[in-house]
């Protein structure tokens, strides 16, 4: 058991207050930190050859294959791993590890790195290593054991700080793209004389609503339009705020001498608008754009 256990006084500067709360919700002591400190000579012996192992395993995927173009690249990755879980029993659980790990899970993300396969690798490592000590310690079981949960806490904790970094950039993306399309141009089409269509589609938020209701009274002026369909098919969510704006644009609309149809409500904006006071009798709607349109038609001509 000697080659196994490895002496490692607690440090007292290791947590620093950045991440004791985040530390503190793990349950990870400094007795686990030590626990895991034990098993560095036998992690970083075995480190290699449980990559290997996973590898054979991975790569026997024909969908896991995809995710490298070549022998060098799945090289680079396996040495990146190597390093990886070596870390995972030496390294400080400091603010310094934490932002390291938030690092990689952002590299993983744009690499195309999957969580399944990450979390895939790291359940491989975990078992392996487990029966691995369980097979060398077989004298003291309950110690083995003991060592083991103890990294499994620290384990599953930088699993959460790379997984966290995945959902974080998944946002992002997702508010640069809504953000793009809250700015994309709302286009006024002329159907004839005196009736605009006004398709809308993507995000539409406080900004972008009164940037609408400008377009939409400067082209019934300019081009003298005594009917609006506002159709909002495309949109997929409004809040009683953006509610509220359509609901001005359409009243601006009537007072520049247009009368003004929206169409394409879903039930979510339906709900959004009664929660504003809207009812039926305030305004023109059609529940799409075809039949807005023909609303539209007969206002103009009676």
């Amino acid at each position: 058991m000697s080659d196994i256990i490895a002496s490692s006084a607690p440090r007292a500067d290791r947590l620093r207050p950045a991440t004791d709360e985040q530390l503190r919700w793990f349950d990870i002591t400094e007795t686990d930190r030590s626990r895991a400190e034990a098993l560095a000579a036998t992690a970083d012996e075995l480190a290699e050859p449980i990559i290997e192992d996973f590898y054979r395993h991975l790569l026997s995927f024909e969908g896991a294959r995809r995710h490298f173009r070549d022998d060098d690249q799945i090289a680079r990755v396996k040495q990146g791993q190597l390093r990886y879980f070596r870390e995972l029993v030496a390294a400080a659980l400091d603010d310094e590890y934490v932002a390291n790990r938030r690092r990689i899970g952002l590299i993983h993300e744009r690499a195309g790195v999957t969580p399944t396969l990450y979390v895939g690798a790291y359940a491989y490592y975990l078992h392996s290593l487990g029966h691995m000590v369980m097979d060398r310690m077989q004298d003291d079981p309950a110690r083995a054991v003991s060592l083991l949960l103890s990294l499994n806490k620290i384990a599953h904790f930088d699993m959460a700080l790379a997984l966290e970094t995945y959902v974080d950039t998944r946002e992002a993306a997702i508010e640069q793209r809504e953000r793009e399309m809250s700015e994309l141009p709302t286009p006024v089409l002329q159907l004839r004389d005196g009736l605009l269509l006004i398709p809308v589609v993507g995000t539409l938020d406080s900004f972008r609503a009164r940037n609408l209701t400008v377009r939409v009274l400067e082209r019934i002026r300019d081009l003298r339009a005594r009917a609006v369909v506002l159709d909002i098919t495309g949109v997929a969510a409004v809040d009683s705020a953006v509610a509220s704006h359509l609901i001005q644009t359409m009243t601006a609309a009537r007072l520049m001498g247009a009368t003004a149809v929206l169409t394409g409500l879903s039930a979510e904006v339906a709900q959004a608008l009664v929660k504003i006071g809207v009812t039926s009798e305030a305004l023109h709607t059609a529940g799409d754009l075809q039949h807005g349109i023909e609303i539209a038609e007969r206002l103009m001509e009676g």
